[in-house]
């Protein structure tokens, strides 16, 4: 009976007060969003240029997830080396755009949104 309650008491996942869960659920959204990071930076080029400071402020403010500064310009490094944006010095800092084939390519993307949501919406399937 005990061993009953304390299950029940550990994987209440309806109520969202279990701790357990809301520790799994950081981990996997922690990992959504550096797993997504070169697609939230693509998508926010589209709106303002950003050094790698403003990206790691950019996911901060948004995602409440501190990414490191080595995640973060190696991406942008990355992203320069596959022609997807444009780096260049302004005062102190590199500062980021998007290229043409990085708004192409985030276009591509965001077009793709229903296909992305199909392959999750399949992905998060439960078996029966």
């Amino acid at each position: 009976m005990e061993s009953k309650n304390l299950y029940t008491k550990r994987h209440d996942y309806t109520t969202g007060s279990d701790m357990e869960t809301t520790t799994v659920l950081k981990k996997m959204h922690r990992r959504l969003v550096k797993t997504l990071l070169d697609v939230l930076v693509l998508s926010e080029l589209r709106n303002r240029a950003l050094s790698g400071y403003d990206v790691i402020a950019f996911i901060h403010s948004k995602f409440s997830l501190l990414v490191s500064s080595g995640t973060v310009y190696s991406l942008l490094y990355s992203l320069e080396r596959d022609d997807l944006t444009k780096g260049e010095w302004a005062q102190r800092k590199r500062v980021y755009t998007l290229t043409e084939k990085g708004e192409a390519t985030i276009k591509a993307i965001l077009n793709a949104n229903d296909k992305i949501r199909y392959l999750t919406t399949s992905l998060l399937k439960v078996q029966k």
